[in-house]
């Protein structure tokens, strides 16, 4: 399992779990919950900030946002 902000651009993977932060409810809020599948579609030249295929829309996160995100790739 990784974090969202490292895992490869266009590898499906499936959120197993959103550590406590600031931004946690805003977070669900936007569909990163468990059990959802999720892409990294693109990353900003310096890594930050970057956009994820959620559903059936595109959420831009900063990478710090992007870290409280637990995910599985083989599960997707």
């Amino acid at each position: 399992m990784v974090t969202l902000d490292s895992l490869p651009l266009q590898t499906p993977a499936r959120v197993t779990q959103v550590a406590e932060g600031p931004v946690t409810a805003k977070l669900a809020e936007m569909g990163l919950i468990p059990e959802q599948n999720v892409t990294v579609v693109f990353k900003a030249p310096l890594g930050d900030p970057i956009a994820v295929q959620v559903a059936d829309f595109v959420l831009s996160l900063r990478k710090k946002e992007a870290r409280l995100v637990t995910v599985n790739a083989e599960q997707a």
